[in-house]
């Protein structure tokens, strides 16, 4: 969609008030969090160690309804209307913020700790509607814009909630009135914006919900496990919190110890990182070409523990002043270094996060799609709890620095990251698809979006130019692509090692290996029934000369054995790429003749499978191809 940009989503009522309620909800959480954090902890001349139980009480508190009903809030979110859901959601913050609001005015521990229990209940039920609604509202094309700004959103307003709670206990003896207007105003304003959101009906409005907690915890587990890719991306976000937690309890006695100030500079630290996060969000719909592109995870996985590392050693020791203000803290040595680091964090944290996010959810059936955020939800809470476990132990048991602990955040995000890889190989061949396409070719998409289908089996038919083909066709189509390609080709030192990770499909000719070629057959029909995305290069080889050769009946063999949509496609402008036959031979390749070459892919309307003759086909491609070798 020529111009289109993720902001346009801001525009449009199937996104816009949900966006605004969601950050609504997480803005008065966290205005009302530090708000009454503030006045328990400082205001009402408790004992140092009563004030010490209650801040590390708050925290258990609000994350004990996610162990207790996230799995019953994923039952209800998948059987019941969503648009619905949410206004009941936020119609409990009204009814839990009037009841924080009387704990605030007669300044009762006892009811803010209570409300903050139910804030964590109301957050549990909203969490699974929060990102099983997306996928019904946005176009699968649109999934990591809509991811990108709900992150940002998310992040900013945790930021803005706590500078905001922290500042309305500042108003003087007024203070707690104040906070109790401005949650109760927050959250009538949160429903009536939700009023706005548009009907999203139930996935699975048959379903029998299970009372059960532990039973139906251990079932939405058993949900998750069930695809290695969606599994792993549930990991891979569960470490992100666990990151997040890590970095961010640590910043402000960091700010005090090693910058030098107080609580100036530890909103500085926390807003440089959850700016960055919000950032890194905005950029991946810019960065990923609109699709779920998972590349690149790795890429802002290696940036996350390059910069937790690089903390450590931009200052391992003591600030050598103290009470520094944010000003007289930039003008120090060093600082920028620090401040580029914690930006730089967050910005490779949402490179990280967005796309685990959008894999999910077009990974995962829409109607056991809340059910796994639900367990998503659960093993977050578990991470966040050991992080917070692990942080404690860190300083008070082995005696670690803040700089230390950053470093071994570092060091065991390469860890997991490593491990996540290893076990799903399609991240980092996606990563290494993306690198190379991009860093090659200015890839310009057309109709792929609109007619590759978003679910269930397809076959995907182009002409071949290049040894890139498979990759760039790869990096361009959001679902996952089982390659038919020359077992020649398939055997390239390299280029192996990733076809063999995309499962590609490797085949040969009749005369040269029938068995292989009889093999090959069977895996093409086995993918299609499993409701697979296949593609082939139905002229057999690489073109010799730039022009299209006769498609070969192979096609036609397919689909008489399983009856499937296929897609035309071509791709322009690869005949003058350095990885074509043009000039040169196999192991003798040219230098190209420029870098970032532009070169196109096209898709045209799914053809049905009675009519998805060779010479039909072949006929579309031409056409598609037009005179752009």
């Amino acid at each position: 969609m020529p111009g289109h940009n993720q902001f346009s989503l801001l525009r449009e009522r199937r996104f816009l008030p949900f966006f605004v309620t969601q950050s609504l909800g997480a803005f008065n959480d966290n205005v009302y969090r530090n708000a009454m954090l503030m006045l328990i902890v400082y205001q009402l001349g408790l004992s140092t160690e009563q004030g010490a139980l209650y801040a590390n009480l708050a925290p258990a508190l609000f994350i004990l309804p996610y162990f207790l009903f996230s799995a019953t809030a994923g039952q209800i979110a998948e059987k019941y209307e969503k648009a619905a859901l949410i206004r009941v959601t936020t119609t409990m913050e009204i009814v839990i913020m009037s009841i924080a609001a009387i704990g605030f005015v007669t300044k009762t521990p006892a009811i803010l700790l209570g409300a903050l229990f139910l804030t964590g209940l109301q957050s549990t039920l909203f969490g699974p509607v929060k990102y099983s609604i997306l996928p019904q509202a946005l176009k699968p094309e649109e999934l990591t814009g809509g991811n990108g700004l709900v992150e940002m959103g998310t992040s900013i307003s945790i930021l803005l909630g706590m500078i905001v709670g922290t500042s309305l206990m500042r108003v003087g003896t007024i203070g707690p009135v104040v906070a109790a207007v401005a949650v109760v105003a927050l959250a009538i304003s949160g429903y009536l914006v939700s009023r706005a959101i548009p009907r999203a009906p139930a996935a699975a409005p048959d379903l029998k919900i299970s009372w059960i907690p532990v039973a139906e915890s251990l079932s939405v587990m058993r949900l998750v496990r069930k695809q290695r890719a969606v599994r792993n991306a549930v990991l891979g976000i569960s470490w992100f919190w666990f990151m997040g937690t890590a970095l961010t309890a640590q910043l402000p006695n960091y700010a005090q110890i090693h910058l030098g100030g107080a609580e100036n500079l530890y909103l500085l630290a926390l807003a440089l990182f959850s700016v960055g996060t919000g950032l890194g969000s905005l950029l991946c719909e810019k960065l990923s070409a609109r699709t779920v592109e998972i590349g690149l995870v790795p890429l802002g996985a290696l940036g996350m523990t390059v910069f937790c590392i690089d903390l450590y050693f931009a200052r391992p020791g003591e600030a050598a002043a103290a009470g520094l203000s944010v000003a007289e803290f930039v003008a120090q040595p060093g600082s920028w270094r620090i401040m580029v680091d914690l930006a730089l964090v967050g910005v490779f944290a949402g490179f990280y996060v967005v796309p685990l996010f959008a894999l999910i959810q077009s990974r995962t059936p829409k109607d056991e799609l809340s059910r796994v955020i639900a367990g998503l939800n659960i093993q977050n809470a578990v991470f966040i709890v050991a992080a917070a476990v692990l942080g404690i132990v860190a300083q008070q048991v082995l005696g670690l620095s803040i700089p230390q602990v950053f470093l071994a955040v570092g060091v065991l995000t390469a860890i997991v990251t490593a491990v996540i890889f290893s076990i799903v190989p399609e991240f980092f061949m996606r990563f290494l698809s993306w690198v190379l396409t991009r860093l090659l070719y200015r890839v310009e998409v057309h109709g792929v979006e609109a007619h590759v289908p978003d679910e269930g089996p397809a076959l995907l038919v182009c002409n071949h130019v290049s040894y890139m083909d498979a990759l760039l066709i790869a990096g361009q189509v959001p679902r996952p692509v089982r390659f038919v390609m020359y077992h020649r080709i398939f055997a390239i030192p390299v280029l192996s090692w990733i076809f063999r990770t995309a499962k590609a499909i490797p085949i040969a000719g009749a005369r040269e290996d029938p068995v292989l070629m009889q093999r090959a057959f069977d895996a093409i029909d086995q993918a299609l029934a499993d409701g697979e995305i296949v593609a082939i290069f139905p002229e057999g080889a690489l073109t010799k000369d730039g022009a299209i050769g006769p498609f070969k009946s192979g096609v036609e063999k397919i689909l008489a054995r399983r009856p499937v949509p296929v897609v035309p496609m071509a791709l322009r402008g690869m005949w003058a790429s350095m990885w074509s036959k043009r000039d040169s031979r196999l192991g003798r390749l040219r230098v190209p003749r420029r870098f970032r070459a532009r070169v196109e892919l096209v898709a045209a309307p799914p053809l049905a499978a009675a009519d998805a003759t060779a010479e039909t086909l072949e006929t579309q491609v031409r056409a598609l191809r037009g005179d752009a070798a």
